[in-house]
């Protein structure tokens, strides 16, 4: 093969060998830098808010993941595991539907936060929770080993900080600052369930 043939099928090797890697074949790095957290929305509960009168502490009360939803919160975790994202901090909303999909990625122990706890029965509390997200943001990767973070919340809670609209089981990789608020965003689907 001739020296300028034998570069050019190098180059479209390596250009066809880059093509072939999956577009997040950055998340795990990107997540084990102090800079990105994940953010993902619950799995699938069937429904629209909670019901009148329901109570954190009482799954009964509140709006659920079906199976669909586990099966889907099952099948991110796979997803996660394929991108290198085997294990991580794992931090969650409290209510059930967040907690259960957090524990169902099977990445870790779950442990709560209020600060991802949803805002949607009073809007009025969006300035303040999206604050407390920062703090807890910046808190967890000044105190983080280069672990991923992974943190299960509300579609309002995603929306209210990174402007970003999310369906159910979306993950949006977040870029912040030493403060943890919001610098930038790059979203995944959830993968098909």
């Amino acid at each position: 093969m001739k020296p300028l043939k034998f570069i050019t099928f190098l180059l479209l090797s390596a250009l066809a060998s880059l093509l072939a890697l999956p577009a997040n074949a950055n998340l795990a790095s990107a997540l084990q830098d102090g800079q990105h957290v994940l953010l993902m929305r619950h799995a699938d509960a069937p429904g629209y808010g909670d019901p009148a009168g329901y109570q954190l502490g009482n799954c009964s009360t509140q709006r659920n993941l079906d199976e669909k939803g586990k099966k889907q919160a099952v099948l991110i975790g796979e997803w996660l595991n394929s991108q290198g994202v085997n294990s991580a901090k794992v931090l969650s909303s409290p209510w059930c539907r967040c907690l259960e999909t957090a524990k169902l990625l099977n990445k870790g122990p779950v442990s709560t936060a209020t600060a991802l706890g949803s805002f949607f029965d009073d809007m009025s509390l969006e300035k303040k929770q999206t604050q407390n997200l920062e703090k807890l943001i910046q808190s967890e990767l000044q105190g983080n080993q280069n672990k991923p973070i992974i943190l299960v919340t509300h579609h309002v809670n995603i929306q209210a900080f990174t402007g970003k609209v999310v369906n159910v089981g979306d993950m949006v990789l977040v870029k912040v600052d030493k403060n943890g608020k919001y610098i930038s965003q790059q979203t995944y689907p959830s993968p098909s369930y």
